[in-house]
């Protein structure tokens, strides 16, 4: 019987190992359409033996399965920086970086220090740079003068104009009204003051509204067709109509493009750290940031990354932010803990507003 009970023994002990050898050799991934190409993948899995598995999501989703499972189901997720410190703190969703594991010289030192800070929470590291780029304006030159976020309310653009409802329009309107929203994330009451001003202000744009967008190709669709003047939209978006319809073109508006940042950060429960650090450090080698930050569209916090990217896109950032409109772009800084509800309370109310 002490034979029977050691030889279960020992083969459960083996199912467990070979179980957990598996699990080493896959990388469940949580990221952003094209940020993870086929070749790029393919390459990654021959050179480490990894498979990735990939699930396409965006800020909100991340969020909420993170939410639902503690922090499970993912070994790295890709959370733009400023939506890292608020959820850690309230749903412990992350776990801290260990630095030691990344390769810190593949990095823009600036963004790798601008993203530490960031996302630091109770003094530990939750989250490295990868992609960035901004929120701006897309317009059809020919029907449409556009210069700032308000002038989607404009006469001239009724029932011709499209955008999100989502943060990011609720900032771009404060900026656009003259407040800075950041800098009252301190201050929940006066927060919420300002967005119940930007909420009405979206609720008496609703009429110049054709659609309010959720997936990109609703959007170019409509910028392509001509049923849009004008559109809230990330940069190369425009830039990528513009190849095809040069009419149309990302403007950086007057009162500040909004910039973002997309990380690396590791999921509280994910099981395989290791596959995600060699994920994190292959995708920062510049040949490979290159092809990543080309199949986005967006530019890389790699180091030379840049170097190796169209220069057809290069000239056209350099076209949409000449100095004065580069050095205006609002970074979005890290959410503090509840402000976006008082954000969700009223995207909620303009959308119900008839």
């Amino acid at each position: 019987m002490k034979s029977k009970i050691s030889r279960v023994a020992l083969a459960t002990l083996m199912l467990v190992a070979g179980a957990a050898h598996a699990e080493d050799k896959v990388l469940r991934l949580l990221t952003w359409a094209d940020y993870a190409p086929k070749d790029v993948v393919e390459q990654f899995t021959k050179e480490t033996g990894i498979k990735v598995e990939i699930t396409l999501s965006n800020n909100e989703e991340m969020i909420s399965k993170l939410r639902a499972t503690a922090g499970a189901g993912f070994d790295l997720a890709q959370p733009s920086q400023d939506r890292i410190a608020g959820p850690q703190t309230e749903f412990g969703i992350y776990k801290p970086m260990d630095l030691t594991k990344i390769k810190g010289e593949q990095f823009i030192p600036s963004m790798l220090e601008a993203t530490r800070i960031n996302t630091t929470v109770a003094g530990k590291v939750y989250a490295v740079p990868h992609i960035w780029g901004t929120d701006g304006l897309v317009v059809n030159t020919k029907t449409s003068k556009a210069a700032d976020y308000t002038d989607l309310c404009a006469a001239e653009n009724a029932g011709k104009v499209s955008m999100r409802l989502k943060r990011p329009t609720l900032i771009a309107f404060a900026f656009a009204s003259g407040k800075n929203p950041f800098s009252l994330y301190s201050d929940a009451k006066a927060y919420g003051a300002l967005m119940d001003e930007v909420g009405k202000t979206l609720t008496d744009c609703k009429k110049n509204v054709k659609f309010f967008w959720d997936g990109k190709d609703q959007l170019l669709a409509g910028m392509r067709a001509g049923e849009l003047t004008t559109a809230m939209m990330w940069d190369t978006g425009g830039w990528g109509l513009n190849k095809t319809h040069p009419d149309i073109k990302f403007v950086a508006p007057k009162s500040g493009a909004l910039g973002w940042v997309d990380t690396f950060a590791l999921p509280a429960k994910g099981k395989n750290d290791e596959a995600a650090y060699a994920w994190i450090n292959f995708n920062m080698r510049p040949e490979i940031a290159a092809k990543v930050a080309t199949a986005a569209g967006n530019f890389t916090a790699a180091k030379g990354g840049d170097a190796g990217m169209d220069p057809v896109l290069k000239k056209q950032f350099a076209d949409s932010f000449p100095e004065a409109a580069l050095k205006n772009i609002k970074w979005y800084p890290a959410v503090p803990a509840g402000i976006e509800d008082i954000e969700g309370r009223v995207l909620d109310r303009v959308k119900a507003a008839k």
